[in-house]
Formats: C-alpha cells, sequence, structure tokens
C-alpha cells in the first residue's frame, strides 16, 4: 500500500459528508447526486482530453501487440478472442467491457463443478468476486492476466467514452452493494483502465480496501494524479504485484 500512502491516507469522514461538503470536495462536481442532469464526470473535459490524447497515442505502438493476442487467444482454443461483459458506469450506465478472453467458453459450468467440490470457495466469491485460483481460466489467460494484457482492449471502451485511463475498476450491478452509499463516488466517474488499486496490490487488497481507494480518488481527483497514477502502472505491471 506504500504507493497510496505516498499519494495520502485513504481515510476520513463519513462518504456522504465527503461528497457533500464542497469545501473538502476536490473533484470540481457541483451536484449532489451523479443522476442529476447537469452532473458531468470527475475531471470534465481535462481528464477526457488526457484520455483521448494518450490513448491516440497508444494505440498505433500496442497495434501489433493486439494482433499478436488475438491470434494467441484464437489459436488455444479456438473460442472467441473477445469477451464482453456489461458494467457499471458513470450515472449507472451499463456498457459492455472488453477484454482478450481469458476463460475457457463453459467458464460457468466448470465454475459451479469447482463449488460443488469446493464449498467454502462459494462464499468467497460471492463476498469478494475473485477466487485465487479461477478454474474457468486457461492456460494463455492465466499469462495475459498476470501481465494486464487481456485489458488492452479496454482502450475502446475509453475512445468511446465509457471509461477513463484512470478510475475506478469497472464492477457489476451486484458489486455495488458492497460500495453502500460510497457508491456515489464510483457513480460519478467514468471507470478506469488503471487506477489507485492497480498500483497498491490488486487482489492482495480486501474488497473494503478497494472500495476505500475508489472513494479517496474521486474525492481527490487531480490531472497530476492521473498522471501519476498512469506512471505507478507500469511498474506495478512489471513487477505483476498482487495479480492473479
Amino acid at each position: 500500500m506504500n504507493s497510496v500512502t505516498n499519494m495520502g491516507a485513504v481515510h476520513g469522514p463519513d462518504a456522504t459528508d465527503m461528497f457533500h461538503d464542497k469545501a473538502r470536495d476536490h473533484t470540481g462536481l457541483e451536484c449532489k447526486s451523479p443522476f442529476e442532469a447537469h452532473c458531468r464526470p470527475v475531471g470534465k473535459m481535462a481528464k477526457r482530453s488526457l484520455d483521448i490524447t494518450l490513448v491516440l497515442v497508444a494505440l498505433p505502438l500496442v497495434a501489433l501487440l493486439m494482433v499478436g493476442l488475438a491470434l494467441l487467444v484464437k489459436c488455444s482454443d479456438n473460442g472467441p478472442v473477445l469477451y464482453g461483459h456489461s458494467r457499471i458506469g458513470f450515472r449507472g450506465r451499463e456498457f459492455r467491457c472488453w477484454k482478450f478472453r481469458t476463460m475457457a467458453v463453459n467458464g460457468d459450468e466448470i465454475l459451479e463443478q469447482h463449488f460443488r467440490k469446493h464449498p467454502s470457495d462459494r462464499m468467497t466469491w460471492m463476498t469478494q468476486r475473485k477466487l485465487n485460483n479461477d478454474p474457468r481460466v486457461t492456460p494463455v489467460g492465466r499469462v495475459l492476466r498476470k501481465l494486464s494484457l487481456d485489458e488492452l482492449p479496454q482502450l475502446l471502451n475509453v475512445l468511446n467514452g465509457e471509461m477513463s485511463l484512470v478510475g475506478p475498476r469497472p464492477v457489476v450491478t451486484d458489486e455495488l452493494l458492497h460500495y453502500g452509499r460510497t457508491a456515489r463516488f464510483y457513480l460519478a466517474t467514468r471507470p478506469g483502465l488503471t487506477g489507485l488499486w492497480q498500483v497498491s496490490g490488486r487482489s492482495d487488497t480486501t474488497y473494503a480496501q478497494r472500495v476505500r481507494l475508489d472513494r479517496f480518488y474521486v474525492s481527490r481527483w487531480s490531472l497530476s494524479r492521473d498522471l501519476r497514477i498512469i506512471a505507478l502502472t507500469i511498474p506495478a505491471l512489471l513487477t505483476s504485484k498482487g495479480a492473479r
């Protein structure tokens, strides 16, 4: 958690108080709820301009890599190359979040069989939405996940305005229940390709810590913090710290 500590402690007032108190809120939001018609995502045009600029620079550099990874996924088991799953974005809008497929095509069946053999893992899945050794992940998928290369297609989500380069990790509807009243922070911005969670240990952190990181990021957003998180993402990927 050192990288988070350097950015500031992830604790403080109650989530509701932090959202309503404009004296402490550095997001620039002029609304009490992300569902108000005039509410715009955290960072507004400055954040969006950074996203578009960096993605347009990055795409030509990673295009050949993405083609190679697509062929590798396709040849591994002849299934679909991409996997799109519904995620919750700004103001609660659902969007299809793209990844290179890392799981077996019959992943749901494999997972259910695993739960029957290991009932305790079902509770872990229900509370954390992750398993340390997910039986659905293919050998190729395990490598892609370890290096976070499976998330490269989300650059297209960023271009479409559904995601940002930096922000909370995209969640499904059920996961917002874990956020409680702090969900308003998540809904006030676009989900990110990277974020405080990714540079703070990823799966080595608890879900409660992840929620606090999201709240801290949104309530203290700044362009310089986005740039710093992007810079910290590179060594985090190279060391694969907290990757599952």
